[in-house]
C-alpha cells in the first residue's frame, strides 16, 4: 500500500504544479478581462484632448463626473435665448463626436452625464430638430467630425453625424428625467415651427413644418422603445410614468400673459394629456404630431380633404422617424 502511494506522488506533484499555474494564469486573465472592461471615469471626456481644450480651464484633474456635466452646459450655453457661438458650437460638437463608440450598443455612457447632456442638447433645439426630421442639406454635408460649426441667422449651428446622434440619445434618455428636457425642447419647437407657417400657406409652405414635426418626434419615440425594450415590465412602467409626470409637469397656467401661438399649442396639447386617463397617456404620446397637427389645422381653417391628407402623410413620416430611431 505504501508502495502504491509513494508511485502516485509525483502525479500529484504535477497536479498541484499545473493548478498553481492555471490559477496565477487564471488571476491575470481575470485582471485582464476587468481592465479592458472597466469603463473610464466620465466616458473618458476630461482626458480628451480636443473636449479639454474647448471646455477650458474648468475641467479640473479629479472632478466628479456631476460636475464635469455642469461644466458642459456652462460651456455650450449662449449668453442669449437662442445665440451661440461658435466656440460654444464646438465644445458641444467635440463632446458629442468623443462619445461615439464606433458600433451600435457601445457607448455605455456614464449615468451622471445623462440630464446635462440633454440640457446641453436642449439649448440646440433647432439644430436637434433638423437633424432628428429636417431636410436641410447643410446638416448632413456639415456632419462630419471635422467640420465645424455654421453660421446662419445670428447663431451658430451644429451637426453630426447620425449614428453618433442616435447613440447619444438612446443613452441619454435612460434617464427619464434626461428624455423629458429633449422631448420638452422637440415639442416646443415643433409648435415653433407650425406657428411660424404664415397664414393662407399651401402646397409645400404647409406640409413641410408638419412632416418633419412628426419624423423628429417619431425618432424621440422610437429612442423611447429603446430604452424600455432593455428593462424588465416593472422598470419600463416606472419610465414611462415618470417621463409622463415629467412632460405634465411642463404645463404652463393659462392666465399667463403673453402667450405666443406655439405657447398656446403646446398648452392645448399639454392639456389632452393631462385630462386623459392614466392608461392612455402612453398612446397619446405616441400620437402626439398628428394631434398637434390636427389642432393646428384646425385653428387655420384648413378643409377637410387637405387636412385628413396631411394627417395621413403626419402620421406616415411619424412612423418612418421610429423606424430610423430603432433600426
Amino acid at each position: 500500500m505504501l508502495q502504491k502511494i509513494t508511485r502516485q506522488a509525483p502525479s500529484v506533484r504535477i497536479l498541484i504544479a499545473l493548478g498553481a499555474c492555471l490559477f496565477v494564469l487564471g488571476g491575470a486573465g481575470a485582471w485582464w478581462v476587468l481592465d479592458r472592461e472597466t469603463p473610464e471615469p466620465c466616458n473618458g471626456l476630461p482626458r480628451n484632448e480636443r473636449v479639454r481644450e474647448s471646455l477650458g480651464a474648468a475641467v479640473q484633474p479629479g472632478m466628479s463626473c456631476a460636475a464635469f456635466g455642469r461644466v458642459v452646459v456652462e460651456a455650450t450655453a449662449g449668453e442669449g435665448t437662442d445665440v451661440r457661438t461658435r466656440a460654444q458650437a464646438q465644445a458641444l460638437k467635440h463632446v458629442l463626436v468623443a462619445l461615439d463608440p464606433g458600433e451600435p450598443g457601445g457607448l455605455g455612457l456614464d449615468p451622471a452625464l445623462r440630464v446635462p447632456l440633454a440640457t446641453a442638447l436642449a439649448g440646440y433645439a433647432s439644430d436637434l430638430h433638423a437633424m432628428l426630421g429636417g431636410n436641410d442639406t447643410d446638416y448632413v454635408t456639415k456632419a462630419a467630425p471635422h467640420v465645424p460649426p455654421w453660421e446662419s441667422g445670428g447663431t451658430h449651428h451644429l451637426a453630426v453625424l447620425p449614428r453618433t446622434l442616435k447613440e447619444v440619445l438612446r443613452e441619454v434618455s435612460r434617464d427619464p428625467g434626461a428624455y423629458v428636457v429633449l422631448r420638452t425642447a422637440e415639442t416646443r419647437t415643433a409648435a415653433q415651427r407650425l406657428a411660424a407657417v404664415p397664414a393662407g400657406a399651401g402646397g409645400h409652405a404647409l406640409t413641410v413644418p408638419p412632416t418633419e414635426n412628426a419624423r423628429a418626434l417619431g425618432f424621440l419615440d422610437g429612442i423611447a422603445d429603446a430604452v424600455v425594450d432593455g428593462l424588465d415590465e416593472d422598470e419600463a412602467r416606472t419610465w414611462s410614468t415618470a417621463v409622463l409626470d415629467g412632460l405634465l409637469r411642463e404645463r404652463k397656467p393659462e392666465e399667463k400673459e403673453e402667450r405666443t401661438p406655439a405657447d398656446v399649442l403646446v398648452d392645448s396639447w399639454l392639456r389632452e394629456l393631462g385630462h386623459a386617463r392614466d392608461e392612455e397617456r402612453s398612446a397619446l404620446l405616441r400620437a402626439q404630431a398628428v394631434d398637434m397637427t390636427r389642432t393646428w389645422l384646425r385653428t387655420r381653417g384648413v378643409d377637410g380633404t387637405t387636412r385628413q391628407k396631411l394627417l395621413a402623410d403626419v402620421e406616415e413620416h411619424a412612423l418612418g422617424g421610429v423606424r430610423e430611431a430603432t433600426r
